[in-house]
């Protein structure tokens, strides 16, 4: 029997999205537009609207469907936004910026994810995307400043050289800590040398390759 899929997208807004007070009309917009089934391999189709992570390979896994959301509030992504995000994966996450932004420019470790998303956000008429294959464990420099600057694996502790590629007022998302003790974190650049830092909720996500906590060697 095949899934219903318009209903279950709308009940993940009203259900799981809203209820986890996500109240921003933009980004339930955003959540009800795009296609989050279309983002998802295929053999998990059917889990594509649950509150879970599913695995893309890699040891990668997209974020629960009102993480997304909350973060997106969060960011408050204006349509005239540059945004960098860190980590592509399926490219539902990058649909969403590219729907609230200007611009999204997408960094991918991982080739053939890279060329996922790019099939995934063609097929959803995302045109506002730029994504490269590379390393931005140290962010990506060559488009900066950035409005807002999504991190989308945890790091064990925050990253500053990402940090300085914050336009003024620019805002971040990067979740910080080791497992099971992690943070989400919104960083907002006030001025050359200034940042606040707001906690939002705990959560649990994959490291960045690279931003893994190193092994305490005891004698």
């Amino acid at each position: 029997m095949s899934m219903d899929f318009e209903t279950a997208r709308f009940n993940m807004v009203e259900q799981q999205i809203r209820t986890w007070e996500v109240l921003d009309a933009k980004v339930l917009d955003a959540c009800a537009k795009v296609h989050r089934e279309r983002f998802v391999p295929e053999g998990y189709r059917q889990l594509a609207f649950t509150d879970t992570g599913i695995d893309l390979g890699h040891g990668q896994s997209m974020m629960s469907p009102k993480i997304e959301a909350r973060l997106l509030q969060a960011l408050d992504v204006q349509s005239s936004d540059r945004v960098l995000e860190i980590g592509t994966g399926s490219g539902y996450l990058t649909a969403l910026l590219g729907t609230l932004a200007a611009h999204v420019t997408s960094i991918e470790i991982f080739e053939d994810l890279s060329a996922r998303a790019k099939h995934n956000l063609r097929n959803a008429s995302i045109g506002n995307v730029a994504l490269h294959v590379g390393d931005a464990l140290d962010g990506w420099s060559t488009a900066e400043p950035y409005d807002v600057i999504v991190v989308t694996g945890s790091s064990s502790l925050r990253r500053p050289l990402i940090e300085q590629q914050l336009s003024q007022n620019g805002r971040m998302f990067i979740v910080v800590g080791n497992a099971p003790v992690m943070e989400a974190l919104l960083i907002t650049r006030l001025s050359k040398d200034s940042w606040t830092v707001e906690s939002l909720f705990e959560t649990e996500l994959a490291p960045l390759i690279g931003a893994q906590a190193k092994p305490e060697f005891k004698f």
